[in-house]
């Protein structure tokens, strides 16, 4: 008798637990919609985050990272889905992933990402963040390969913005390759090659007079060779 009076009060806990658990689903189901609709981000984090849970889908969570990382809060995104490397993840999540860690200096990590993600969907725009994630972390041969893919399929609609002024402004993808050909080629040999990379972005600049970043580039490898210069002068005198 015993026995059967736990089974009950099981079974009515059970039944209760469910109830509630899908009116607390259909809850934040409409108060994410209200909070879509109004616009707000935080009430629409808080929402999914309430709804994965209640009721954990991984869809859902990627989408929430994405939302986190397109706010800027990267180690939010990351928390949410983790930085690992896993063969089942959605496109979404290798974006949020590898555009994440890129933004919190940590290239080694993201490089893995990226090159899932081009793997998935070769173009010269993956390709450009992978020279400059190889770049950073001082892969020259990988670069290279990247560079070279880029210079040869970017088109010529495509284009690349840049930041460093107050006023933003994009160059043509080509151009920013070029501006990346020029840098690797400086890192192979700082002394030897340094007049090869400013050739580099002569070029570029012919293409794109605007292109702020490759000309103070060019200026700072100018001032760079004529103080190689000047030292050989000191040492022959």
């Amino acid at each position: 008798m015993k026995k059967l009076i736990g089974v009950i009060a099981l079974s009515i806990t059970c039944s209760l637990y469910a109830q509630t658990s899908n009116d607390l689903l259909k809850h934040y189901e409409a108060y994410y919609k209200q909070m879509k609709a109004q616009g707000d981000i935080q009430g629409i984090i808080n929402a999914m985050t309430h709804l994965n849970v209640i009721k954990p889908v991984q869809a859902r969570k990627d989408t929430l990272a994405y939302i986190y990382m397109s706010e800027n809060q990267y180690r939010q995104a990351l928390n949410t889905i983790g930085f690992e490397k896993n063969a089942s993840d959605s496109d979404m999540a290798l974006e949020v992933k590898a555009i994440s860690l890129k933004a919190l200096k940590q290239p080694a990590l993201a490089i893995g990402h990226y090159q899932e993600i081009f793997k998935r969907n070769p173009n010269p725009y993956v390709a450009y963040e992978l020279a400059e994630l190889n770049m950073q972390a001082q892969n020259i041969t990988e670069v290279e390969k990247h560079i070279n893919y880029g210079l040869a399929n970017a088109k010529d609609d495509m284009k690349k913005a840049f930041f460093e002024t107050q006023q933003p402004y994009e160059v043509p993808l080509k151009t920013a390759f070029m501006y990346l050909n020029a840098l690797n080629t400086f890192n192979k040999d700082r002394k030897a090659n340094i007049d090869a990379a400013i050739n580099i972005l002569e070029e570029a600049l012919k293409t794109t007079p605007n292109f702020n970043l490759a000309q103070l580039t060019k200026n700072e490898l100018l001032r760079q060779k004529q103080e190689l210069q000047n030292a050989t002068t000191e040492q022959k005198n």
